[in-house]
């Protein structure tokens, strides 16, 4: 997958806003800025000034050069063309959501009195409704999307198994929308539960596709049962 400026500019806008928000802030931040949050979406750990202005725009930046570089060492690389623009998308989804998570983290260490226990949550699950719409277009590749062993070995199992997971994406992103307007203290921990539940029942999903799929193929490794 080559790059190409005219999908990546809109990363590289937020990355150096970022890293131009840190050197704005250098020298009037204070001793003490929040670096962790618990599921609270309350700060419970605190760090100095390089921790607390660097580590989160070094992070995502480490996670965009690890995404641009994943595809160049895929053995599936050559079905990243079909969905180069989903990945892309993806990606971006994950940048914005970090840059608007340092964003939020500025207003609060600026004394701003935002509702970072309702912002957070309806921008996790944004982002859980933007990449659900994605899934589906996603074809076989290493890293990206619902990766089982027999998603990996089965074209019939990696697409219904997207389409599916793309739906509960979506379910869990709006549940959680709503759950953080209605009732703030369930915001993470209930879409939590139901996320792992739709994770559990999409590994269970995958495997009955790939047992019915008589075109898939046997673990690397193995040999087929008419050769073994």
């Amino acid at each position: 997958m080559k790059f190409r400026w005219r999908s990546e500019w809109p990363h590289l806008l937020l990355l150096v806003g970022m890293f131009a928000l840190a050197a704005a802030a250098w020298n009037s931040a204070p001793a003490r800025i929040p670096v962790h949050w618990g599921f609270s979406a309350r700060p419970d750990r605190f760090g100095g000034r390089v921790e607390g202005l660097l580590g989160l725009p070094l992070e995502t930046l480490g996670l965009y050069l690890l995404t641009l570089f994943l595809p160049r060492i895929d053995p599936g690389r050559a079905n990243y063309a079909a969905f180069g623009s989903a990945y892309a998308t993806i990606r971006l989804a994950l940048v914005a959501f970090l840059a608007a998570l340092y964003g939020m983290m500025h207003l609060r260490m600026r004394g701003s009195q935002i509702a970072a226990e309702t912002l957070m949550p309806l921008a996790i699950g944004a982002v859980l409704v933007v990449i659900g719409n994605l899934l589906p277009k996603l074809r076989p590749n290493w890293f990206v999307g619902i990766r089982t062993p027999w998603t990996l070995s089965s074209k019939l199992a990696w697409t219904h198994t997207h389409r599916a997971g793309g739906w509960l994406c979506i379910t869990v992103g709006v549940l959680m929308m709503i759950t953080t307007l209605v009732r703030t203290e369930w915001a993470i921990v209930g879409p939590a539960v139901a996320g792992g539940v739709a994770v559990l029942g999409l590994v269970v999903y995958s495997y009955v596709l790939w047992r019915r799929d008589p075109d898939k193929t046997p673990p690397a490794g193995t040999l087929p049962a008419d050769e073994a």
